[in-house]
């Protein structure tokens, strides 16, 4: 497209690709670059100056090739290896039967809908349509770059302890190969043990072998005071440690290559361990009474608010929203990914899973309740204890127990490794997007992941010494308490009422191309529950959570927290939050002019929040605009401009 004089019309695309990808400014036929003098001070035809090379001195850098996911079923597989974790397993059934049994299934179906499903959604679409991870994604809104700061100092806490975790299954998967097994009545060493001849000194309360299993010969915990007194490191748990992030690390070398290929068997082998466990189970005698005790409802639970925020907790924490793992996992989607549908497969399959493991541990703990002559509640716990104690002493008393005890711990393994696979992805994702030079260099970025990767292993060993379980409930207790919600909160008003819900929309509807009419009925609901009900239930969690943190004491068993203890917890927390508070003064600073105008400024998306997409979808002519200028533009005239501008002043006088 040219204009009466020959020269490219501001609009069109030749100007665009002149004044972009070449820098340089045409001045009555002279080319003037960007940071550069002109070279050749005489006129050049339009011809010549399309044929043009661009100049060496300003070029920029090109785009690294982003990866994407092989096929649509590893994207899926590992969103559901991500969300469906060992919380599922270990404190949903704990939680059920603790507010009212199948009763609580109401308000966490309501919560499931009205939060998580909605945060879910927001977090899937900002990546993939932004194909970028938690740090670059806000060009959206670089007022809000903290966030992004913030879910990786989350995510980075998460990694640190959510590892030993898998550290202290590998060493149950080692001691299940012997057998008896080494917590079993039938071991020589807790022939004593099994007549309730041993009992804890200060509480008076009876040790069981599993118990001691896992206090003495796992953790180590009986030679240290307390949080101020780690202790050596145990050194079977450090190995286990170290083998957990060798395997980390192999299976995350290639990126979603080879992680994409790891998940056909990490996602879908916990949910055959499941059926296997439910089947054993139900024919088991006592597991009718375990069921029971799981989902006998108690209809006056209903009123208490703890039942409510225990929901939405379970919710929030299980889908595993505002830690930056979904956002970087969707960022290698296509373009044109059906992100809602993948939303409602995802998030109902994660709270299924929930509500069958629930069939999985109480019918077994049913049967464990029935043999030993006590209520179910007295043998049903939450968290390690039930994972570590009360179902490894179950499985004991199987039939067969060898076999088993591999199984589950097979499977706490396999849910393990693929939620830490999110939130190591979250992490490199958003390094790499940072230093686009290490993706491009497949060397650096797997010499970046090892030492990331050994980095994570030196801190850990504080968390496997005598006292380490102290310190591992201390990181477990706030890394996700309320710094992650503020951060969650400040994510969805960012987006509502900063970048605009009504664009938003759009820009899932962009992705979606060929929208359904019930897609654009769908959108409606969640514009609501974004602009409305999500903040106020996010607010209502909020507060909950400083109340009850304020009224109740930090405890692991009998030992309770120091002050100081509890202080370095809400340390941690206001650590991630206040990323948000920093990098919006830092986003407001940068900007010139008045408060109001710096403000408007900072909120305002960078043009290339939308040119990767337009570029990667063929659309690369809609509403593209040359990217701010964030350097010193200076433009060097010669006496030739002088005498050109004279000379065209006189012509038209």
């Amino acid at each position: 497209m040219q204009d009466e004089s020959g020269k490219a019309a501001p609009g069109s695309p030749g100007a665009g690709s002149a004044n972009t990808t070449q820098n340089s400014v045409r001045l009555n036929g002279h080319t003037v670059t960007q940071n550069g003098h002109n070279p050749i001070a005489t006129p050049v035809p339009q011809s010549q100056f399309e044929s043009r090379s661009p100049s060496p001195v300003p070029t920029p850098t090109p785009a690294v090739q982003r990866e994407q996911w092989g096929g649509k079923y590893e994207f899926l597989l590992s969103c559901i290896g991500y969300c469906v974790g060992l919380g599922n397993v270990w404190r949903f059934p704990y939680l059920c039967y603790r507010n009212g049994g199948g009763v609580f299934l109401i308000p966490y179906f309501i919560m499931l809908f009205v939060t998580g499903v909605p945060l879910f959604l927001m977090e899937l679409s900002l990546g993939q349509y932004g194909a970028a991870g938690p740090i670059t994604v806000w060009k959206c809104c670089p007022l809000l770059k903290g966030i992004g700061i913030g879910m990786l100092c989350v995510s980075t806490l998460v990694c640190l302890y959510y590892n030993v975790i898998i550290a202290w299954t590998f060493y149950y998967l080692g001691s299940s190969f012997q057998s008896p097994l080494p917590w079993s009545c039938e071991a020589v060493g807790n022939a004593g043990l099994c007549g309730n001849n041993t009992g804890n000194s200060s509480t008076g309360k009876t040790l069981s072998p599993t118990e001691i299993f896992w206090n003495e010969r796992v953790l180590g915990v009986v030679h240290s005071e307390g949080l101020h007194d780690p202790g050596p490191v145990r050194w079977p748990l450090a190995l286990c440690l170290l083998a957990a992030w060798i395997i980390i690390f192999l299976c995350m070398i290639k990126g979603i290559r080879s992680s994409g290929k790891v998940v056909y068997v990490t996602a879908t082998f916990p949910y055959f361990v499941l059926i296997v466990l439910v089947i054993r189970g139900a024919t088991l005698e006592g597991s009718l009474q375990g069921v029971a005790f799981y989902l006998t409802p108690d209809w006056n639970r209903l009123a208490n608010a703890q039942v409510w925020n225990d929901a939405a907790s379970q919710i929030f924490y299980s889908l595993g929203i505002g830690v930056g793992g979904l956002l970087s996992m969707a960022s290698y989607n296509k373009f044109d990914n059906n992100v809602i549908r993948d939303t409602l497969i995802i998030t109902t399959g994660n709270c299924s899973t929930s509500f069958f493991s629930g069939f999985a541990i109480f019918s077994i703990l049913g049967h464990m309740a029935w043999k030993k002559g006590v209520p179910v509640g007295k043998v049903a716990d939450t968290g390690p204890g039930l994972a570590f104690v009360a179902y490894p002493e179950a499985l004991a008393l199987l039939p067969g127990s060898v076999f088993w005890s591999i199984l589950f711990f097979l499977m706490l393994f396999m849910l393990g490794i693929d939620t830490l696979f999110g939130n190591m992805e979250g992490i490199t994702t958003a390094v790499l997007d940072e230093f686009p030079h290490l993706r491009a260099n497949t060397l650096h970025k797997s010499l970046f992941l090892g030492a990331l990767c050994f980095c994570f292993y030196l801190f850990g060993l504080l968390l496997v010494t005598d006292g380490g379980i102290y310190w591992f409930t201390l990181i477990d207790s706030f890394s996700t308490s309320f710094g992650l919600i503020i951060i969650t909160l400040f994510m969805c008003i960012g987006i509502s009422f900063f970048y605009g819900v009504n664009q938003f929309c759009q820009d899932i509807i962009d992705m979606i191309r060929h929208c359904p009419p019930w897609c654009s009925k769908v959108l409606l609901y969640f514009k609501a529950c974004w602009v409305f009900f999500t903040p106020f239930l996010l607010l209502f969690i909020l507060t909950y959570i400083f109340i009850e943190m304020y009224n109740t004491s930090l405890h692991y068993g009998s030992y309770v927290y120091p002050r100081w203890g509890k202080a370095l917890g809400v340390c941690m927390g206001a650590t991630c939050c206040l990323q948000i508070l920093i990098w919006a003064i830092v986003a407001i600073c940068k900007e010139t002019g008045t408060l109001k105008d710096r403000f408007q400024k900072a909120i305002r998306p960078l043009n290339s929040w939308r040119v990767n997409n337009l570029n990667s979808t063929g659309r690369v002519q809609e509403h593209v605009e040359p990217e701010r200028v964030e350097a010193p533009f200076t433009v060097t005239l010669t006496d030739m401009d002088f005498t050109a501008m004279t000379w065209e002043a006189g012509s038209q006088a």
